[in-house]
């Protein structure tokens, strides 16, 4: 595997990991705010985070790279309401879009067709990713201000498996 991949991979597991912390932030802003649905929502989101973030650990692995883990800069621990955390959810959602899409580039130009490969399911979970927070959004926006409504989106949320 080429430096370039190798370093630029790594960046990736940070990324990963940081949206794991970040929705673990997310999910205990919201069973602060008593949403214990749309806590276990980001719960569970912040686990899958954490194994893409295991996704990608892996595949360096295999193809003989070497893993650096670097610190991770604290998430947002307040949001001014749910509908708030789950439009950063989305911005978030995005940004790593953007930033797999940019990988997605690096090993095209590289011709690293294994790490091509593997991040054709990132491509392809991103799409799932931003859909489902695009979703969340719309709920949230719809009960914004019918506070019966936001029960009915927590309990909505809390089917999630």
């Amino acid at each position: 595997m080429k430096k370039k991949i190798e370093d630029a991979l790594n960046e990736q597991i940070n990324k990963e990991f940081f949206s794991a912390y970040l929705y673990l932030s997310m999910s205990a802003y919201l069973e602060g705010e008593s949403l214990p649905g749309a806590a276990r929502w980001m719960e569970i989101q912040a686990k899958e985070e954490a194994e893409h973030a295991m996704k990608i650990y892996t595949h360096i692995h295999e193809r003989g790279g070497r893993v650096y883990l670097k610190s991770l800069d604290g998430p947002e621990q307040t949001w001014k309401s749910p509908l708030s955390a789950f439009e950063d959810a989305l911005k978030h959602e995005i940004f790593i879009t953007e930033s797999i899409h940019n990988l997605v580039t690096l090993a095209t130009e590289e011709k690293d067709y294994a790490t091509l490969n593997m991040l054709q399911w990132f491509v392809s979970e991103q799409v799932e990713e931003e859909a489902n927070a695009r979703e969340n959004v719309e709920m949230f926006k719809r009960v914004e201000d019918h506070p019966q409504g936001l029960f009915m989106v927590d309990r909505a949320l809390a089917q999630r498996e």
